[in-house]
């Protein structure tokens, strides 16, 4: 508790709930505004990615580098000058008269949300005592992380209908202003602690992703044999081999490579990334589809979504309850089977579909997919690990959520820019609907690998000779906080996807 306000609990909490609103409501926003944004600021249909993917590289990038600055710090201050990032990145996203603008904000605003995010979870959990007021707490957060997302989806149509994209970042610069007046009044400064920060870890880290992302967009374009690509590549690969070897070396390294030593841990790790991969790229290309094939107004298509968000938040709420007496590894099969399912089904769209006959199924079954997968996957991503890793551990599962989401949709990009390409439609649409097609076809190969993962991981077959309780030992057996934790950490993960 030391170094935190006791006296006003609920605004601190108000604060932090704010927040992450504006963090949620902001991917989603952006995301529902996407051929707005292309037709204004004249992205083709594969750099207009990079609109995601500068935000989610620079954000997962950061983040364990933001969680590090807390510590040392002072959270309060860092809580601070991270929402004071944003808010201005907010504005001068915009006020872009040009792509290269826009995506430079966008890249401001994954560094704020990077130095803010674990600043404001960590206020939370040192305001609340252990016990039933941190679990209300907890509660509270989980709930604006998954519905943050649905009203964002609704809002960002209306803003871009009623007025224009940029209202969609314009509307972060009031909310962010108040936050850092309240912040100032109400949060009390924490603690610092001794140490140093990993620098080189987190730019080799950030860098190397970038540039294999970067590789695999500029393929859509130019061919997988352009040096430009093949580059790009390369000097991913060096860069990500010295981020392992500055790991191995350094005293406070950015990602412990200890954490990597349990199979079930990493076999966690694995699967998020290939489940975000393939729900970045059904958003992404779902919102091209309804808008460019099915001509959805952007108000339309954010209500077009609405059946999954709810169900999604439906699931999220029931699943915790329900992992007492049920085997997670039992709803992550079947959570994974569900979204496999959705993307075969997705895979069948086409320039005669329609909304209610061709896209509001799965939507659905991706909905109670998700809800049933994510929960007890952060589960397992975070049981039994050591105290002094917690914090590590935490983080890094939402930086390969953040990186999954990147790596993947820079994959599918690709995929649909050579089918956009080697089209044979004569018009627009047609083309569009290739490229949409081919790029579903790649998340399904997602979807099937995240499947696969997790067969191999919870060996449905060893059931058989299982009581249906519980085994004794399970990493999801864990007390009643911890799952609120989890539930937290899970909804917000899944939500996140829309940045």
């Amino acid at each position: 508790m030391s170094g935190t306000t006791t006296r006003r609990p609920g605004l601190v909490l108000a604060v932090i709930l704010v927040t992450q609103l504006m963090v949620i409501l902001d991917g989603t926003v952006v995301n529902i505004a996407m051929p707005k944004i292309q037709q204004a600021l004249d992205f083709s249909p594969s750099s207009l990615s990079w609109v995601q993917n500068a935000y989610a590289l620079a954000f997962g990038g950061l983040l364990l580098l933001g969680a590090r600055a807390g510590d040392l710090l002072g959270r309060r201050r860092v809580f601070i000058t991270g929402v004071s990032i944003f808010t201005l990145a907010s504005l001068l996203g915009g006020l872009a008269p040009n792509a290269e603008l826009l995506l430079s904000a966008r890249v401001l605003q994954g560094v704020g949300g990077a130095i803010a995010a674990p600043a404001a979870l960590t206020l939370m959990m040192l305001t609340y005592r252990e016990g039933p007021e941190r679990m209300k707490a907890l509660g509270y957060y989980s709930l604006v992380s998954s519905g943050g997302g649905s009203v964002g989806l609704v809002l960002g149509g209306m803003l871009t209908d009623w007025a224009s994209w940029r209202w969609g970042l314009f509307i972060n610069v009031p909310i962010g202003i108040g936050l850092v007046i309240a912040a100032r009044r109400v949060l009390t400064e924490t603690p610092r602690e001794t140490g140093r920060f990993d620098i080189a870890g987190a730019l080799t880290s950030t860098l190397g992703i970038t540039s294999v992302v970067y590789g695999f967009i500029r393929v859509a374009d130019v061919g997988w044999t352009a040096a430009e690509a093949l580059i790009s590549f390369g000097a991913g690969a060096l860069l990500l081999v010295a981020f392992v070897l500055i790991e191995r070396r350094v005293s406070h390294p950015i990602v412990p490579l200890r954490l990597f030593r349990s199979a079930s841990r990493s076999a966690s790790y694995v699967t998020m990334l290939l489940v975000i991969g393939t729900m970045f790229g059904m958003f992404f290309f779902l919102t091209q589809y309804l808008q460019g094939v099915l001509e959805f107004s952007p108000l339309a298509a954010g209500l077009a979504f609405l059946p999954m968000t709810g169900l999604l938040f439906a699931s999220s709420r029931v699943v915790p309850k329900l992992l007492n007496r049920i085997d997670g590894s039992r709803f992550m099969l079947a959570g994974a089977l569900l979204i496999t399912t959705g993307t075969i089904w997705l895979t069948q769209l086409d320039a005669n579909s329609t909304y209610l006959a061709n896209v509001v199924g799965p939507l659905l079954v991706f909905g109670l997919g998700a809800g049933m997968l994510f929960i007890p996957l952060v589960g397992r991503a975070i049981a039994n690990v050591a105290p002094e890793d917690s914090g590590a551990a935490s983080g890094l599962l939402n930086v390969v959520q953040q990186v999954g989401g990147a790596l993947g949709l820079g994959i599918l990009v690709t995929l649909f820019g050579t089918a956009s390409r080697n089209s044979t439609g004569t018009t627009p649409r047609a083309v569009l609907t290739d490229g949409v097609h081919a790029a579903f076809i790649g998340a399904l190969v997602y979807a099937a690998l995240s499947l696969t993962m997790i067969v191999i991981s919870v060996k449905p077959w060893t059931w058989l000779r299982r009581s249906e309780s519980q085994a004794e030992g399970d990493p999801l057996a864990v007390d009643s906080e911890a799952k609120a934790l989890v539930e937290a950490e899970g909804t917000s993960g899944v939500v996140g996807i829309h940045s």
